[in-house]
């Protein structure tokens, strides 16, 4: 008696479009939250992945505790040892290095071979 029967006739009809509109914001949000959150914390973890993974002998490295040395030696895929004084060493997990300060020189050859490399050369 109060609502005329055109007027809810109308409100049905727009359901459709209406739950769409309502719908619309989420949708920017979640878009917008995907370029200004995830996307970049995707490639910061990336490229710290790639920076622990080509962690070289002589490569002067700061830990998440801040620890600053120069790698020594790199233990296996997981660990590296690395030197913060003069012997004192400490192994320490890829995964908690929080940076390279400096890249070192590549790794030598080995004594053993650079002997045979100059005695067969002389």
């Amino acid at each position: 008696m109060l609502i005329t029967p055109a007027y809810a006739q109308a409100a049905a009809g727009g359901d459709a479009n209406s739950m769409l509109m309502s719908l619309l914001p989420f949708a920017l949000i979640f878009v917008i939250m995907y370029f200004l959150i995830l996307r970049p914390q995707q490639k910061k973890v990336k490229d710290h992945a790639e920076l622990v993974k080509n962690i070289r002998r002589g490569d002067t490295v700061v830990t998440s505790g801040g620890l600053v040395g120069k790698v020594t030696k790199v233990v296996d895929d997981d660990q590296i040892e690395f030197e913060i004084s003069d012997g004192v060493r400490v192994r320490q997990m890829r995964q908690m290095i929080s940076g390279v300060r400096a890249k070192g020189e590549p790794a030598k050859e080995s004594s053993k071979e650079s002997a045979k490399d100059e005695t067969s050369a002389g």
